[in-house]
């Protein structure tokens, strides 16, 4: 269903409307109680705007008896003890406890880490608002300094584009190798317009009006509440085509020194 449904399901309300439906109807066959069914239907978000959680029979699961879901919404965590959980409603006792509090995902791994570029300025200071980048994987004033997976890179089958990223990479050094260079680094005016052509592309999606981290929005991680244009919704191919006249063309968006 992820792959086979309306082409325009991102972008338009009515056809997302109808696939949510769908998808909730499938939840009620699968879901035995009504009540924990409706708990189990995304009431905030359509199908799609958030990640889509690819399962085996994950519903089924809350069919049986030593399954208990606890709405925090209803009931919130008040605090964890000794034993186990208390919520507002009354404690649970737990041998183990699963922290699925979410991840700083596309800028985490990198604005976490102390990265400095010219006059000390820090990584986190500089996508502070938004980040911008070139092809997600350069900055302009962070000389040398070269991102797999960065923001506003090509997502899709997150290996291949992993390995699309370490070979362009490679053919950069390889360039300033073979002409005795050592240095690298995007012009401004170069990530200005990457960066804008990556906002272009996600005009429109209804996955932007979603608290997720497909928006940067990750209400446990300090400083990330605010939505931001953070991946790059656009195609591979489109992306690598991009990528590619960059090279052809010598690396003239690059200041090479």
């Amino acid at each position: 269903i992820w792959q086979g449904n309306f082409h325009d399901m991102m972008i338009d309300r009515e056809a997302n409307r109808l696939i949510s439906q769908f998808v909730a109807g499938k939840i009620r066959q699968r879901v035995k109680d009504p009540r924990i069914a409706e708990l189990l239907i995304p009431k905030d978000h359509g199908f799609g705007t958030r990640r889509v959680p690819q399962e085996t029979h994950y519903y089924e699961v809350y069919n049986q008896p030593n399954v208990e879901l606890v709405s925090i919404l209803e009931t919130p965590i008040e605090r964890i003890t000794a034993t186990g959980i208390r919520t507002s409603a009354r404690e649970y006792t737990v041998d183990l406890i699963v922290y699925a509090t979410g991840f700083d995902a596309i800028t985490g791994g990198f604005d976490r880490i102390d990265i400095r570029g010219r006059g000390g300025r820090t990584l986190r200071d500089r996508w502070r608002g938004g980040p911008a980048t070139f092809m997600g994987v350069m900055m302009d004033g962070f000389p040398n300094l070269y991102m797999v997976m960065g923001p506003h890179t090509a997502l899709g089958n997150i290996p291949r584009s992993i390995e699309y990223n370490v070979e362009w990479i490679r053919d950069v050094l390889a360039y300033l190798d073979g002409r005795g260079l050592r240095c690298a680094e995007p012009r401004p005016e170069a990530v200005a317009e990457w960066t804008d052509f990556v906002k272009k592309k996600g005009e429109g999606l209804l996955s932007n009006e979603v608290d997720s981290w497909m928006t940067g929005v990750n209400q446990n991680v300090e400083g990330k509440q605010v939505r931001i244009v953070a991946r790059y919704s656009g195609t591979a191919p489109e992306y690598r085509a991009w990528c590619d006249r960059v090279a052809a063309d010598g690396y003239r968006e690059l200041v090479l020194g």
